[in-house]
């Protein structure tokens, strides 16, 4: 018998804390995102304080909780790489022998060459840039000549930008699936990325028809198996995108972190079954890739501030877990703008079982998270060591509590 009824699993976008033991192989020595930022200044996050965060490693100006609500704990990628979708596949199951490719000089001039010619256009950019800021300096050619602005990043990304009333939405969407097509072999990007975006010259917007082609994962992983014992799975964010929709019975996009959680409250409270599987993107897109230290930690607050109001509407049969993809620290003292190859925290909570206090140490692969979800539903993935018993206790003595009934 499971021990919960539903998994609703929170990623936060890039909240890594602290480096991985081969942080040097990535030039990552010292990076710490938690830790950078709560250095900064005191955070006023006590619902996470609470759960268990500030217990999993020492946070500056935050006391670890005397009697942590959740079981807590750290995970290490045991894949190499330290992007998005090596972060996410190997939560459910997949472990890469080879990371996906990152181009800090932009793309090869051969590669752009044919890309140019599928499309029947040329291109401006080629080079790794925040989405913002290459809008503000490439916007207005773009608009006056009609060439897409193609840009990467410290992740494994090829990103398209283009005006929606210079290029529709159906014509980007179009040269992204030639993007997708090409970029296989040694040139195989985790993802593509259509970047539409809008307004007049001087005040371009990036809008939400924002759209990621990810490269099919691996069979098994964790949405293929639940989806073959009939486990509803819904994604909130770029989920779907990230796992090429494999295994995604349905899903809603978000604009934000904090629309991301008014979607995943009314999941909650529609959806009684399976897994809720939500990525909330803002810290890694609007923060960490911006060295924005302040607006990092006012959106760690607006997260906390946002379980005052969910945590109350879990019910003893969900099981809630929060956790992050990598890091992407924004301290002003590494010049690098890219992701960081960093533990990420695990907090594991609910309402019905004993899980509160039980410290999960340090996890050899971010994959022991997904196995504890499919052993949950009577499932296995390929690699991974659950705690659900840990965490569980009425499934450990084969029972389970009346109260969670």
């Amino acid at each position: 018998m499971a021990a919960w009824d539903r998994v609703i699993w929170i990623v936060l976008d890039s909240v890594g804390i602290g480096e991985l033991p081969d942080a040097a192989d990535y030039d990552d020595v010292g990076r710490n995102t938690l830790g950078h930022i709560a250095e900064s200044r005191p955070l006023n996050i006590p619902n996470l304080v609470q759960l268990g965060l500030a217990n999993i490693a020492p946070l500056k100006h935050l006391p670890a909780a005397a009697a942590p609500l959740g079981g807590y704990g750290k995970g290490a990628t045991r894949s190499p790489g330290k992007d998005t979708t090596t972060g996410h596949w190997e939560m459910a199951g997949v472990w890469l022998d080879q990371a996906f490719p990152v181009y800090k000089d932009g793309f090869p001039a051969e590669l752009i060459a044919e890309f140019e010619r599928l499309i029947g256009r040329k291109t401006i950019g080629n080079k790794p840039a925040s989405g913002t800021e290459i809008i503000k300096e490439l916007g207005e050619e773009h608009v006056r000549t009609g060439k897409p602005i193609v840009y990467t990043s410290g992740d494994s990304v090829f990103q398209i930008a283009a005006h929606e009333d210079v290029l529709p939405i159906a014509e980007l969407y179009r040269i992204c699936e030639i993007a997708r097509k090409l970029l296989d072999g040694p040139h195989r990007v985790g993802r593509v990325i259509a970047r539409p975006f809008a307004g007049p010259t001087g005040n371009f917007a990036r809008t939400s028809r924002r759209h990621d082609y990810a490269v099919d994962p691996p069979k098994p992983m964790l949405l293929d198996v639940l989806q073959e014992r009939c486990v509803p799975v819904f994604g909130v964010g770029k989920i779907h995108d990230i796992y090429n929709g494999r295994g995604v019975a349905d899903y809603v996009t978000t604009k934000s972190n904090a629309d991301g959680m008014e979607k995943l409250t009314t999941a909650i409270r529609e959806r009684k079954q399976g897994l809720i599987f939500c990525n909330l993107v803002d810290f890694d897109m609007l923060y960490g890739h911006r060295k924005d230290v302040e607006g990092f930690a006012k959106s760690l607050e607006e997260f906390d501030r946002a379980l005052t109001s969910f945590l109350p509407q879990l019910s003893p049969t969900d099981l809630l877990m929060i956790t992050a993809d990598h890091g992407c620290d924004p301290d002003p003292r590494w010049p690098t703008t890219d992701h960081s190859r960093e533990y990420v925290p695990i907090l594991a909570y609910s309402p019905g079982s004993g899980s509160g206090g039980v410290n999960l140490g340090t996890r050899e692969t971010l994959a022991d998270m997904g196995q504890t979800t499919a052993e949950n539903f009577g499932a296995t993935i390929p690699h991974g060591k659950s705690f659900l018993r840990e965490i569980a206790p009425q499934i450990a003595s084969g029972e389970r509590s009346q109260e969670a009934r």
